[in-house]
């Protein structure tokens, strides 16, 4: 399979992370691409805040390196494996950086690429590097992922916090420190703000390829329940469509067709790549955002830069890698005092949701 150009952004964060800088030539040749596809990739990275640029070569950002970390001198070594570099996961990894650094710790990264069998190898590198305690968000993408490929986290010889993965109630890795964002309370805020504009219940178009959808998807039937309302049709699913662009369209088309039968007059999209893609596509089949469809999108990635900036909800990403390694921190450094155990705790953090232009005004 062609890897994708968000894999191979991930693969040269990783190579850059180890080595706290490196030639340009040089990755070229570790990633087996030309040049030139790195210097583009390197420049889509730096604006985006997660390489610096200097003469043909690239490092990590300063304050965030091993550089920045050995310089605290003696601090705690902290291991994190990520399921990506890229687009949701760089703001938890931004967090998670800022907060080692703020305590003098080092922080050690591992991307999976969405391989949850390669998860359990990835934790075992961090642990060969020296790692005192881990975060881990699990590449899990279904259902039955947690119990297939995460019992061996409960195993782990070191303190371990889950970062934006929620098991199910009562499995053993429900007894784990974990950091989330409240992804059912940031549906019913959209779902509430569209209805507070005189919108009937919205349709739910999402993917169910991530933790992430899977929790947009259960928190609509919660909110719907929450709002006294009943879904005006089936979720449609929702596909990149550089992936699968048949698919894409006919979920456009299922959308076109409730707006125009009168089905529905909001929606809500995860996530907002998607619903980028959607309203350029249903501008182009007659559907205007937001005339004839009130819309918000999920994640808020790149919400604000649509033609028309997107109303958006946005989970606490950043603020999810902060809590989570400040957690660590905590156990790591009571093990050391041998103090009284502390108990475990379940973080939750609440998305909010920013305003734009493609709700519009409220209905006559």
């Amino acid at each position: 399979m062609r890897e994708s150009a968000a894999e191979r952004h991930d693969r040269l964060l990783g190579l850059v992370r180890e080595r706290g800088s490196a030639r340009v030539s040089d990755l070229a040749s570790q990633l087996g691409v030309s040049p030139v596809t790195v210097r583009r990739d390197v420049e889509d990275l730096a604006g985006r805040g997660l390489l610096d640029r200097v003469h043909g070569s690239v490092s990590w950002p300063q304050g965030q390196g091993p550089a920045a970390s050995d310089a605290a001198g003696g601090g705690l070594v902290l291991g994190m494996l990520a399921p990506s570099a890229t687009y949701y996961f760089a703001e938890v990894i931004r967090g998670a950086h800022e907060a080692a650094a703020r305590a003098g710790a080092r922080l050690i990264l591992r991307i999976s690429d969405y391989r949850p069998e390669e998860d359990h190898a990835r934790t075992q590198g961090l642990l060969a590097a020296g790692a005192e305690g881990v975060l881990i968000a699990p590449g899990w993408r279904r259902p039955g992922d947690p119990a297939a490929y995460g019992d061996w986290i409960t195993s782990l010889p070191v303190p371990t916090v889950l970062l934006e993965r929620q098991p199910a109630a009562g499995s053993p890795l429900d007894g784990l420190d974990r950091v989330c964002s409240d992804h059912r309370h940031g549906v019913l805020l959209a779902l509430r703000h569209l209805v507070g504009l005189g919108h009937g219940a919205p349709l739910l178009m999402a993917r169910a390829d991530s933790p992430t959808a899977l929790a947009v998807r259960s928190g609509y039937e919660e909110a719907l329940a929450a709002l006294g309302l009943r879904a005006p049709q089936g979720v449609i699913a929702s596909v990149p469509a550089d992936h699968a662009p048949d698919a894409f369209e006919e979920a456009v088309q299922a959308l076109r067709e409730a707006v125009v039968s009168g089905v529905a007059t909001a929606a809500l999209i995860h996530n907002d790549v998607d619903a980028i893609q959607v309203v350029q596509r249903l501008a182009e089949l007659g559907v205007r955002v937001p005339q004839d469809l009130a819309l918000i999108a999920y994640d808020d990635e790149v919400a604000a830069l649509a033609d028309t900036p997107l109303t958006a909800v946005a989970p606490p990403k950043r603020e999810v890698g902060r809590h989570a390694t400040d957690l660590l921190v905590e156990r790591l450094t009571q093990a050391r005092d041998a103090g009284e155990g502390l108990p475990r705790r379940h973080l939750t953090l609440l998305p909010q949701l920013r305003v734009r232009d493609s709700c519009g005004d409220p209905l006559a």
